[in-house]
Order: C-alpha cells, then sequence, then structure tokens
C-alpha cells in the first residue's frame, strides 16, 4: 500500500513559505525515521506554497494565523475531497512564545495515528465501569520542552502503543519517543489525554454480519478475545505456566 501524502499548506501571513519550506524535511524524517517505526503508519510529506493547490488525493496540514481564519479561508473538517485534514494556528503560537514546528509535528503525527478522529483505548476502573482514552498521541507530552530538535526544527515528542496498555508495568519499555514517561497514561508537565467515563458495566455487546452456513454463538469460548472483552480486568488471571529451556 503506497504511502499517504501529507500536504503542508503555508495559509498564513505571519511565515513566510521559505520558513515553512525549511521545516518540512524535519518533519519528513520523523515521520520516517520515529514515527512510521513506532505506529506502523508511513506518510511522504510535501510543501505546498502560498497561493498554490495541494495534489490531488493528499491530505492536509494547514498553517493558518488564528482558529478564526479556519472558518473564514473556508478549511473546515475535511479537505475538498473528504480527506483528513490538521490545522495549525502558527499566528497563536507566535503570540504566546510557542514553537508552531512542535504544533505542526503534533498535528502531523496525530492526524496519521488516528485520522479519523475515533480511535480508543479502554481501561476498566475499580468497582465498575470503563475509562475510554482518546488516542491523541502527543497530547500527553506535548510541552515545547519535551520536544526534541531535527537538524534545527524542534518537533514534538510523541507516545508509543505501549502508553495506551494497561498491562504494562512501569518501566518495562520504551512508553515515548523521548523516554520521559514510565508507566501508561502518565501525563508530563503541562500534559492531558482526552477520556470518556462510562459509570457501570463495560458496555460491549455484539454486531453480527448474519450469513447462510455461519454459525454464531452469544457465549463466546473461554479464554477467546470475546470473552476477555467483556471480562474486567480485574477479573484476568496471569499464567502460571513455567516454561523450562530446552
Amino acid at each position: 500500500m503506497p504511502n499517504v501524502t501529507i500536504a503542508v499548506i503555508n495559509a498564513t501571513t505571519v511565515l513566510e513559505d521559505n520558513t515553512i519550506r525549511q521545516a518540512v524535511p524535519a518533519l519528513q524524517t520523523q515521520v520516517h525515521r520515529d514515527f512510521a517505526p513506532a505506529w506502523g503508519v508511513d506518510a511522504n510529506v510535501v510543501f505546498v506554497a502560498k497561493g498554490s493547490n495541494p495534489p490531488a488525493g493528499a491530505w492536509w496540514l494547514t498553517l493558518l494565523d488564528t482558529s478564526d481564519a479556519a472558518g473564514a479561508l473556508g478549511y473546515h473538517d475535511l479537505t475538498n475531497e473528504g480527506l483528513p485534514m490538521g490545522k495549525v494556528f502558527a499566528g497563536t503560537d507566535l503570540l504566546h512564545g510557542s514553537q508552531w514546528t512542535v504544533t505542526a509535528s503534533h498535528e502531523l503525527l496525530e492526524m496519521l495515528a488516528d485520522p479519523d478522529i475515533n480511535l480508543a483505548a479502554y481501561v476498566d476502573k475499580p468497582g465498575g465501569g470503563i475509562t475510554l482514552y482518546a488516542y491523541e498521541i502527543c497530547d500527553a507530552c506535548e510541552a515545547d520542552e519535551f520536544g526534541y530538535t531535527i537538524n534545527t526544527t524542534k518537533v514534538s515528542d510523541f507516545v508509543y502503543p505501549a502508553w495506551f496498555e494497561s498491562f504494562r508495568t512501569p518501566g518495562s519499555t520504551q512508553f515515548d519517543q523521548q523516554n520521559r514517561i514510565k508507566e501508561p497514561f502518565q501525563l508530563l508537565a503541562g500534559g492531558y489525554v482526552g477520556v470518556y467515563d462510562s459509570p457501570s458495566g463495560n458496555g460491549w455487546t455484539q454486531l453480527t454480519a448474519e450469513k447462510k452456513g455461519h454459525r454464531y454463538s452469544m457465549r463466546a469460548p473461554v479464554g477467546s478475545r470475546r470473552e476477555r472483552r467483556r471480562t474486567p480486568r480485574t477479573q484476568w488471571l496471569r499464567s502460571s505456566v513455567k516454561w523450562k529451556k530446552r
């Protein structure tokens, strides 16, 4: 499957084309070298100068002055082809002393990790209910101070898939690119994460595709992923098997 093309579009009045053009290679390096091995998703990042048209079929990373400009210029939730789009408010970043390249990196990686903004990890709560953690992979470590430099361009830190895996124990693996986070769902200073709380039950039901000759059992086989999804994690048991070296 060919890589997605991400068009970095200059629609600002606060950044010159050449300033953005010089930052794009660092964004490309981050995607190819750091993000793709961790998340299994790659992309080709291209620059689109002010007033030029992005390539057909590209996802857009649009650089704007402020959030007001998004509506005024017609940059809404999807591209004109109905494809994913991220927005970077460079004017707002500059006003508050933040680095727009960190924000651009943040939005780029999160768009690649969850382009439809519909993914989440769930964790059982003690006493019943679940919490859904949004798949936003830069929010937990988004502060400029936790970013890193590629060539001369500052980019955002980001979490690895292990950050969303509640079975991981503290210090057992790498949880973010810069290796500052030590356990699942940990937030660095200034970090945050969107959550959705369900007060009771785990809420899972089953949708089925009825096909001739297909036999579906409402009762999931013990030990299957379907059964485990319905079982609160506090009731999961660790294996007692000891493997012997041959």
